[in-house]
């Protein structure tokens, strides 16, 4: 025989509280009660072994607890750390995630989408290009659910997003060749470049305006691709907008018995794991990527919990990780009349 489930009524009696109060307490305002208070409902509810009933809760509070998640590929380890990030937050919140990977195909990131409307999520985090503006205001205005735009936001309106400080992220990677001594430089650019990217571009070409753009799938095979054509234009440097096209860079350039950073220097963007096992170590720009997942994770309770509130951007910082790359001869050669110089005053 099937024990009898205990009721919010029991914990109440229990306790020596009205219902309401256990209600309050149990879904997250506790804060805003006596803690002699909270600790009696508590007390109760373990003592009796009250569970919530979540498909209860969701047909009166109209909440299932639920946020959506899209990614476009999480066998990417960028994507895969932004989901560790957004669980880590929403679990601390009393939320689960319904992770959907879209595989980079918009039809079936958009069916995505509106299967996790029609199966009651609460709101939705999203970090895919390509999702549509119309699939979009579709969310936001006719399902009436909150948005989360990650790192690669197009829609301009009614919603909150958190991204990273790209254009300077480009111009970090710029100005380090330049020290370097580098002047024949090439810049590797997604053929379908999201907003974000387009940003590390323009903040790169604030140095190298004359950078060869070379356009190619945002994936290791697409920088495996531009190898060729890097040593056929006698390239010295080469910023990849992605660790990932970078990797394939390294690869290509193995296939071709050329050395990096020998033969070339190669920095990539996001500082993902797999950079610090590669050999040599990448030079990348850093995003605080777990972080990331946090801070679109914390915009959505809030957005939650206050939904008329003003709407939030939140550009976080990112970082040049200095690892191996090569220093050109003259600026070897400035370096060293500067350390005599230094000698000399001394």
């Amino acid at each position: 025989m099937c024990a009898k489930k205990v009721t919010i009524r029991e914990v109440a009696k229990r306790a020596g509280v009205s219902i309401a109060t256990v209600s309050q307490i149990l879904n997250g305002k506790a804060m805003n009660f006596n803690p002699l208070t909270v600790q009696k409902v508590q007390a109760a509810r373990d003592e009796l072994g009250y569970k919530a009933d979540h498909l209860a809760r969701q047909m009166v509070g109209k909440q299932s607890k639920t946020i959506g998640i899209l990614v476009p590929e999480i066998t990417n380890s960028f994507f895969s750390t932004l989901v560790k990030g957004i669980e880590e937050e929403l679990l601390r919140s009393g939320y689960i995630s319904m992770l959907c990977n879209g595989g980079f195909n918009g039809a079936k990131e958009e069916k995505a989408l509106l299967e996790l409307a029609k199966r009651g999520v609460d709101g939705f985090i999203i970090a895919s290009p390509s999702i549509s503006d119309e699939v979009l205001k579709e969310v936001l205005q006719i399902k009436k659910r909150p948005v989360i735009v990650l790192d690669q936001k197009t829609f301009s309106e009614r919603s909150d997003e958190v991204t990273t400080d790209d254009f300077n992220g480009g111009l970090l990677a710029a100005r380090y060749l330049k020290k370097m001594g580098h002047t024949k430089v090439a810049v590797i650019v997604p053929d379908l470049a999201t907003v974000n990217i387009m940003y590390r571009l323009q903040g790169f070409l604030t140095e190298f305006p004359q950078a060869l753009q070379i356009k190619t799938e945002l994936s290791k095979s697409g920088g495996q691709a531009v190898v060729a054509e890097l040593l056929e234009q006698n390239i010295e440097a080469v910023f990849a907008l992605s660790d990932e096209l970078a990797f394939g860079i390294y690869l290509g350039m193995r296939q071709k018995n050329k050395s990096i950073p020998n033969d070339l220097s190669v920095i990539g963007y996001d500082d993902v794991e797999m950079c610090r096992y590669v050999t040599p170590a990448l030079t990348t720009v850093a995003q605080p990527i777990y972080e990331l997942g946090k801070q679109a994770a914390d915009l959505m309770i809030k957005r939650l919990a206050s939904p008329n509130s003003p709407y939030v951007k939140r550009v976080l910082p990112v970082k040049l990780v200095i690892r191996q790359l090569k220093l050109k001869f003259e600026a070897f050669s400035k370096v060293c009349y500067s350390l005599v110089a230094a000698i000399k005053t001394f």
